[in-house]
């Protein structure tokens, strides 16, 4: 616990240097012209979508019963946009990932390394394409599972913790190797993948937590006002890059030192266990 709180406290100090807020640039500019221009031009057909779809199966009637039992009626006038927000939010989640892992970890990679551990070897044990793999595949599993998990949104404290281990899987997986990718080998980063998978995954599901504030501020969006739907998407763009890069320097700083305290420990074995 103690590494997880020493990172986290470094991640906090560097997140809001002007260095991290610049580099949050690229990723969420990409992500407001994708999902704003997307929700801009295909939002309103979307919508009529969803309200024909639920017309015609008489979706209307079934779900506002189950927002009336459990205290929510209000919703009910909003049920298609918020159908259109927990479908949607997956794909905007996956999609800054992916631009976080792709075009910012490896310049938080530098960066920690630089200042933080500037003695620590690199062993290129990562690659631009295996980073990609792992992005790609991380995310269309992550974005499967939580399109499978939808109907839990119908006891909220159970669809707030299975986000959480989503958030927390996907992370961990993805973040763990672009942090170890220049520092680490292959061998090294398996190992440490493996013996700190539980400290990792608890610091994917802290970060989880703050995943939630989006989707929150989408569904605000939602009750006030159809009309705000476009806006609060960009909103919900930038929160997701401004929380990956955090996310990011966390793992960053939590992996670094794991690696450096296991060649430690290799180099402190004895020469007959090392042999052996």
């Amino acid at each position: 616990m103690k590494g997880i709180a020493t990172a986290w406290g470094r991640a906090l100090a560097a997140g809001f240097s002007p260095r991290m807020m610049l580099l949050s640039l690229a990723p969420l500019l990409l992500s407001l012209l994708l999902w704003g221009g997307l929700l801009w031009a295909y939002g309103p057909a979307l919508f009529d979508w969803l309200d024909g779809v639920f017309r015609d199966y008489g979706w209307f009637q079934s779900s506002g019963s189950v927002l009336s039992s459990l205290g929510l009626g209000v919703l009910k006038v909003v049920v298609v946009p918020l159908m259109a927000i927990l479908l949607l939010l997956p794909l905007m989640i996956a999609s800054a990932l992916l631009f976080m892992g792709v075009f910012a970890m490896p310049a938080i990679e530098r960066y920690v390394g630089r200042r933080q551990f500037p003695k620590l070897e690199q062993k290129e044990g990562g690659s631009f394409a295996g980073s990609v793999w792992m992005n790609l595949s991380s995310v269309l599993v992550f974005a499967l599972l939580w399109l499978c998990t939808v109907p839990l949104y119908a006891i909220p404290p159970l669809a707030v913790l299975v986000q959480a281990a989503l958030w927390g899987w996907v992370s961990s997986r993805v973040m763990s190797y672009d942090a170890l990718a220049a520092h680490a080998s292959a061998a090294e980063r398996k190992t440490l993948m493996h013996t700190r998978r539980w400290p990792l995954l608890a610091i994917g599901m802290a970060s989880g937590v703050l995943g939630a504030l989006p989707g929150i501020a989408w569904m605000g969006g939602a009750v006030l006002a159809v009309a705000l739907f476009p806006f609060l998407a960009i909103l919900s763009a930038w929160l997701y890059v401004l929380i990956f890069l955090f996310t990011g320097l966390w793992f960053q700083y939590y992996c670094l030192q794991a690696l450096e305290e296991l060649r430690g420990q290799d180099a402190s074995a004895p020469m007959g266990t090392l042999e052996r």
